[in-house]
């Protein structure tokens, strides 16, 4: 089947799982349709918490969610252990379903929920804020049209809870579809894992190659006290890339522009071509990732 084809004028209504950081600014977002129109309305949301209302949006449960003839798409924004339950919970009760990345912690379910959404003929979105970023572009540009000869990627910041979180491969999955993006489909090679528990320190250093064997170097690494920072250093023919633009207090609502191109999913606005090629660069971000965690268990 299909994506389900809907025209601008019918309104959809959504209902948004888990109020943290980025489901609250989903929530807010679809509170202010005036100032961005679109065909979304919010119904309520969904949390473990009783919060009871948010600015005037109720608080419903999970069965009503699934069960409402009123919710035709699900937001999915809880810890990313429960995104794997949650698509295929929406998915099974015929909603269109947006969901944070990593959209799951493997490979194999990744490919189910593609094909169950595909079957019932729903759009499964894994949003991709990281490369909406002003960030991103300012690299995206710099890099163009370079030949690269080596590079690394070193990304720091505060401890997360694997138990909820997942692997760093897929928690830090962000990073890996940068370097995706600016130089091409990734093999994997090797890695190595440090962890001191006890200091809730953890790096992960991961080796890949892109297509015409120049190596790439991802790092990931978290603990207390750790600044959020991305470091680069891509060395080219042509010369050297090392420093990204400080994020200026204009930045777009990347959330926003995010439900943008959900909502031309929508409404059958996206080439076929598009659908693929993004689908494709999730499936090959999360093998990779899938790849990484096997290595580093096996050598535990």
């Amino acid at each position: 089947m299909t994506p389900t084809q809907t025209q601008p004028e019918e309104m959809l209504g959504v209902v948004v799982v888990g109020v943290g950081r980025a489901g609250s600014v989903r929530i807010r977002d679809l509170q202010s349709p005036q100032h961005h129109p679109s065909p979304l309305k919010l119904i309520g949301f969904v949390s473990r918490r009783e919060l009871g209302n948010i600015n005037e949006t109720k608080q419903i449960s999970l069965q009503d969610a699934l069960s409402s003839t009123e919710v035709d798409v699900a937001y999915i924004c809880s810890e990313n252990v429960g995104h794997e339950t949650s698509i295929r919970q929406f998915l099974d009760a015929g909603k269109h379903v947006l969901v944070e990345y990593p959209m799951t912690l493997s490979l194999a379910s990744a490919q189910e929920l593609w094909k169950k959404a595909e079957e019932k003929g729903k759009i499964l979105h894994e949003e991709h804020i990281e490369l909406l970023t002003e960030e991103f572009a300012f690299v995206k540009n710099e890099v163009r049209g370079k030949k690269l000869l080596e590079g690394t990627l070193h990304f720091t910041g505060s401890p997360l809870d694997r138990e909820r979180f997942g692997f760093l491969a897929f928690s830090g999955i962000a990073r890996l579809s940068w370097l995706v993006s600016l130089f091409g489909e990734l093999a994997f090679v090797s890695a190595a894992m440090e962890e001191q528990k006890e200091n809730q320190y953890q790096k992960m250093t991961v080796n890949l190659e892109t297509v015409d064997k120049r190596p790439l170097t991802w790092i990931e690494e978290r603990a207390s006290g750790l600044k959020y920072e991305r470091r680069i250093n891509f060395l080219f023919e042509s010369g050297r890339l090392e420093s990204i633009p400080p994020r200026t207090q204009g930045q777009k609502n990347i959330f926003l522009r995010d439900q943008d191109i959900f909502v031309r999913k929508l409404l059958g606005q996206m080439s076929t071509e598009d659908l693929a090629k993004e689908k494709k660069h999730s499936l090959h971000c999360l093998g990779i990732a899938d790849e990484i965690q096997k290595y580093c268990q096996h050598l535990q």
